[in-house]
């Protein structure tokens, strides 16, 4: 059984435009120990995604209208608010894109550790002080101890992002959750904080659920990949798989937009032609279809489904061939 199973979720927005499709349909899985990544540009549904899964989708605007979402074999939209939070922090723990958005600005980043190990483990002052010390040596936090009594404003971005880990490792979770955490970040703190998540990983055996727009960050720390568009996710495969052999013109464009130290110096990075679509009515047929250069009829009338193309890859487009296209 996948620690953590979602199942045909559907997370939409009553606006007075009409109802956002935020999330539709999505479903996917992540083993014990395992790191998947999902990738996808700005409003395709990630984030929204994994706050659903956190029972955090604002509201009242927002709201989950179906799927489930199976955690340790346990539905969390089932869960009273009281029992999600004692799985918050504690089994399933979260880093945002933006440190600052974690941390208290007036209360010291000991303090705001401690308040999670003593609130969750039940440690005492005493305990929790030593604990709290750990962590932050384990997130390389030099001169840890002293640092206990820093506010967030005397950290670097990278050092904060550092603390905000620690704070979700405090409770020793099966399940990490990264939404775009490298995203403010230059590329040398980038490349730190993966190489960091990479170590922990390895070490303590927890699951990585890993949110990002970047395949480049993903490429060297994710085992499976799910490409999202439009609130649906169109693609899925072993990261090497999806990398090396692309099924959906979405995926092969995304590719073929990044850097590679293998390209002569006179070639020119694609770019994906057109504009995301409004979530609000989406009308019928595959939603990349308008931005598609092989898009056909059956493409206009028809969405297609995730179908298997080639074990164990699948993809959302009717073409025999779509990673070709693009």
């Amino acid at each position: 059984m996948p620690l953590l199973e979602v199942k045909g979720l559907k997370t939409h927005f009553y606006t007075s435009d009409g109802v956002v499709k935020a999330v539709d349909g999505v479903s996917f899985y992540v083993d014990e120990g395992e790191t998947l990544g999902i990738v996808g540009e700005s409003g395709c549904g990630k984030s929204m995604s994994v706050l659903s899964i956190m029972r955090l989708v604002p509201q009242p605007a927002g709201r989950v209208v179906a799927g489930e979402i199976l955690f340790e074999g346990v539905d969390l939209l089932r869960l009273s608010l009281d029992e999600m939070r004692h799985i918050r922090g504690n089994k399933i723990a979260m880093v945002y894109q933006d440190p600052m958005t974690s941390l208290n600005p007036v209360l010291t980043v000991g303090h705001q550790i401690r308040e999670a190990l003593q609130l969750h483990m039940g440690m005492s002052k005493k305990q929790s002080l030593k604990r709290t010390a750990e962590l932050l040596q384990t997130v390389r936090i030099p001169e840890a101890t002293a640092r206990m009594d820093d506010y967030p404003h005397q950290f670097s971005g990278g050092m904060r992002q550092r603390v905000v880990i620690a704070m979700a490792l405090a409770c020793n979770p099966k399940l990490l959750i990264a939404d775009e955490p490298t995203t403010a970040l230059d590329v040398t703190i980038q490349a730190q904080i993966v190489e960091l998540v990479k170590g922990l990983r390895d070490e303590l055996g927890m699951a990585i659920l890993w949110i990002t727009h970047d395949l480049g960050v993903i490429a060297g720390l994710a085992d499976r990949m799910q490409v999202m568009y439009a609130g649906r996710v169109v693609e899925e495969a072993p990261v090497k798989e999806l990398y090396s052999h692309p099924r959906h013109p979405y995926t092969a464009g995304l590719l073929g937009s990044l850097p590679r130290l293998d390209m002569i110096r006179e070639a020119k990075l694609k770019s994906i032609d057109g504009m995301p679509p409004d979530l609000i009515g989406l009308p019928p047929g595959c939603p990349f279809g308008p931005r598609c250069a092989g898009a056909e009829e059956r493409c206009r009338r028809e969405c297609p489904e995730l179908q298997p193309a080639g074990s164990p890859h699948r993809a959302a487009c009717w073409s025999d061939s779509p990673g070709d296209r693009g």
